[in-house]
């Protein structure tokens, strides 16, 4: 109550002064957050990646922008129309600067399209938002996108991609993460980034939006959620994303403390590799001889899917906060079928299953995954470890930090080769649009059309790729929406990938600080305000 006086009263004193100042700038303060995970890099095409790709909202704009719930609002582009269904206009925003003081124009959205596509060494490409579009520059101030088969998603994928100065369409992603090439339209401007230490930004204020409430803000990566709950009760930071499950209570009860929940469409699956074998032999019999991959055998993939107990999962390693799934989207959101319900634990099925495919003796197998990148990840591996040891499948996890984990996985990407058996990942819809999981996970891998980057266990049905072909070229959204949850449903029961669950997203701050938590599981710093 005392700041809050006290703030009011400089508010006064500085407009009675004739000093003219706004009461955001007399509010601005420093803020201090605490991330489970930091970019791979800092440069927004890199790699296609839930943490990279929310940080760089706040350096840099898309020509469409999305709120909390991932409704599409207009960003560098004023606004944007279907011309025939074959085309998109995107009537760009007048005014626009870089940071560096360069004007934007249409010119910068040819170079950052073109460029998005085609980053050396990138382990996940944003080339998928770009295939089979064609961009034209009809004058400084608009742009036209073409597509040989009719795509009522455009806007969507056209959130997807960051634009940049088209004077560093041929810088390196070095260049980025040094900030020789940082410069953005987004709220905030890159300062600093000391990988595996802190990022710094500070607020644009000459950004063609709402003003950022902070002057500036420091992220610091803190992977463990004890420390990151630790860091917040002894004023270290501010704010923290990923509240440890068991420290929640706590918090919730903690005087000086706001803490944020709301369900997410954030899943957490299990690939299993169904094709060649992969790089590394992480699957062997109990003489540690490499075998072919058990999980070709769709019996087998489903043997795994029943041994494995969610709700125990959901109960006891996430303390509640998770939510079985049989599908990527949790209900009540894009794409959801209600046909499909996350199996029931059955060990005794199990084990028929293994019998039925050959495998009745048993295998073992080395399961990889991230540590720190999702709520108790490390631990639900380590209990699905337990339960497929417990069906005749030995197994062991490997486990390491999200950044290495996301490079090794993706080179199971298209065209390459896997490296992992089986691993865990996990996926939220950050376009919010339902083909999204589809075309990246489940269609056949097609680099040329930009089908199945994340595609990386191998699963192939050609009826399935028609269908999610089919539905992306239907301008009525909802009759392709009929063609997608298809899709998801013979998908799903193929196993193309096991899914595990949906977790409840929560955050925690100091009290006067709120934040505007929806379907998005990430942190966006522009979403954390003052009270």
């Amino acid at each position: 109550m005392k700041k809050s006086f006290l703030k009011t009263l400089a508010l006064i004193i500085a407009i009675t002064s004739g000093l003219g100042f706004s009461s955001s700038s007399v509010l601005a303060d420093d803020l201090k957050v605490a991330l489970a995970a930091e970019p791979t890099s800092m440069d927004p095409h890199y790699q296609n990646l839930t943490i990279n790709n929310s940080f760089a909202t706040q350096v840099y704009n898309a020509l469409v922008l999305q709120d909390v719930n991932q409704n599409l609002l207009p960003g560098l582009a004023s606004s944007w129309e279907p011309v025939d269904d074959l085309t998109w206009q995107f009537n760009l925003r007048p005014g626009v600067k870089f940071h560096n003081g360069a004007a934007f124009s249409a010119e910068d959205v040819i170079a950052s399209m073109e460029r998005a596509a085609n980053v050396p060494n990138s382990p996940s490409s944003f080339a998928t938002f770009t295939k089979g579009k064609t961009f034209e520059v009809v004058d400084d101030l608009t742009i036209r996108v073409s597509t040989e088969k009719s795509n009522p998603f455009i806007p969507n994928d056209m959130s997807r991609i960051a634009i940049i100065d088209s004077a560093f369409i041929n810088a390196t992603t070095e260049d980025f993460n040094t900030g020789v090439a940082s410069f953005g339209t987004g709220p905030f401007i890159l300062n600093k980034w000391l990988p595996g230490d802190l990022i710094e930004i500070s607020r644009n204020d000459n950004y063609w939006g709402d003003a950022a409430e902070w002057d500036s803000i420091t992220i610091k990566p803190i992977k463990d959620g004890t420390t990151r709950t630790a860091a917040l009760i002894a004023g270290d930071v501010d704010f923290i994303e990923r509240v440890a499950p068991a420290d929640l209570p706590n918090l919730e009860k903690r005087d000086g403390i706001s803490v944020f929940k709301s369900v997410s469409n954030r899943l957490l699956y299990l690939t299993l590799h169904m094709t060649d074998d992969p790089i590394k032999p992480y699957v062997t019999d109990f003489n540690d001889n490499p075998i072919a991959s058990p999980f070709q055998d769709i019996r087998m993939r489903e043997a795994v899917s029943l041994a494995i107990n969610r709700q125990a999962i959901a109960d006891r390693v996430m303390d509640g906060l998770s939510s079985p799934a049989g599908q990527f989207s949790p209900e009540g959101y894009i794409g959801y079928s209600p046909n499909l319900q996350a199996d029931i634990y059955n060990p005794d099925r199990a084990k028929e299953l293994m019998a039925e495919a050959g495998y009745a003796d048993g295998f073992k197998l080395t399961i990889h995954g991230p540590a720190g990148r999702y709520t108790n990840d490390a631990r639900i591996l380590e209990a699905i470890a337990q339960m497929l040891t417990s069906v005749g499948i030995e197994t062991t996890i490997e486990t390491m930090p999200a950044s290495v984990f996301f490079k090794r996985f993706a080179s199971g990407g298209v065209d390459k080769k896997p490296e992992f058996t089986a691993a865990m990942s996990g996926y939220a819809n950050g376009s919010g649009e339902p083909s999204h999981p589809l075309r990246i996970f489940i269609h056949t891998k097609q680099k040329d059309r930009g089908y199945g980057p994340g595609n990386r266990n191998g699963y192939s049905n050609s009826e399935v790729d028609t269908m999610i072909e089919d539905g992306r070229a239907m301008m009525d959204v909802s009759k392709g929406m009929e063609m997608f949850i298809k899709a998801t449903e013979m998908a799903m029961n193929e196993y193309a990938l096991l899914p595990l669950h949906h977790e409840i997203a929560t955050w925690a701050a100091r009290d006067g600080i709120t934040y505007a938590n929806g379907a998005l599981d990430s942190t966006f710093l522009h979403f954390i305000s003052k009270q």
